[in-house]
């Protein structure tokens, strides 16, 4: 299983935007194939940042989604609200408590 953190830091006027689009496809990421999971977290000191947090089955099932027109189409509208660039990393859990 591969985690999926991506830090997304919006301009505070365009986050509105970037939660409008993410509650119109949060249904289909959450749905695509090989995803077992989708949260999305806001900072709470700077509430324009926001982490998108996701369970995927495998790495190749991660870059089926990242290979879609799902993805392109939700990325490329995301990217015209950043105000800093994007940073995200795949991850394997070492530990988790119950």
């Amino acid at each position: 299983m591969i985690t999926r953190i991506v830090k997304m830091t919006f301009a505070p006027e365009k986050v509105a935007d970037f939660l409008a689009l993410f509650n119109e496809s949060k249904e289909q990421i959450a749905g695509f194939p090989g995803c077992s999971h989708l949260k999305l977290l806001n900072g709470t000191d700077n509430t324009n940042i926001f982490f998108t947090y996701s369970i995927w089955d495998s790495e190749e099932s991660l870059n089926k989604y990242r290979d879609s027109e799902l993805f392109a189409s939700v990325w490329g509208r995301t990217k015209a609200l950043f105000a800093a660039k994007p940073e995200a990393w795949s991850t394997v859990v070492k530990f988790e408590s119950k």
